[in-house]
């Protein structure tokens, strides 16, 4: 189980996509953000830019919601 925290985008990126690189994780995981308009809706209204570094303890409570844990 993963705790409600403030994770970097490398970490949960990873978490989803172990076996992809750094690079692919980060892309796989903004695609998936991406495609689901609820989701890309809701973490914008908690703050969300694509090129933050970190999701803040509200936004990945909100990642869990829509996606599952990894």
């Amino acid at each position: 189980m993963w705790p409600i925290q403030q994770y970097t985008k490398f970490a949960l990126a990873t978490a989803y996509f172990p076996d992809s690189s750094y690079e692919a994780a980060i892309r796989r995981l903004r695609r998936w953000i991406d495609n689901n308009e609820s989701l890309k809706t809701n973490l914008v209204e908690l703050g969300y830019h694509p090129a933050q570094r970190h999701f803040t303890a509200r936004q990945t409570a909100l990642i869990f919601e829509y996606l599952g844990e990894p």
